[in-house]
């Protein structure tokens, strides 16, 4: 089974730049060593059970607790889809495949 999770996480009751406490965020993901894309809006990770991907948001929420952010905004989106892997290329493949190359 492959769960390709997109999430975007976030304090809001700090100013400015989120950069700092995102960046602690994506430390969890990579050292989570799940595949994962970062974005300039979110990262979509790729896990094999459901479990496992809200293990990930589950220390990434607890990672923003921890550096005292009162109030957390996040997103979550998954894509479940069983007898498949490596969605996270795979998916972009299937596209470039078609058009040609769609990243820059």
């Amino acid at each position: 089974m492959s769960v390709l999770l997109q999430m975007a996480m976030f304090p809001t009751d700090k100013s400015g730049s989120k950069s700092k406490q995102v960046s602690e965020l994506v430390k969890i993901i990579r050292n989570s060593g799940y595949p994962y894309k970062l974005t300039a809006m979110a990262t979509v990770i790729e896990t094999q059970k459901m479990s496992e991907a809200l293990d990930v948001v589950q220390n990434c929420y607890e990672k923003l607790e921890e550096l005292g952010c009162e109030r957390v905004y996040s997103t979550l989106t998954f894509d479940i889809r069983k007898g498949h892997d490596n969605r996270l290329e795979g998916k972009v493949k299937s596209v470039e495949d078609k058009i040609g190359k769609v990243s820059k």
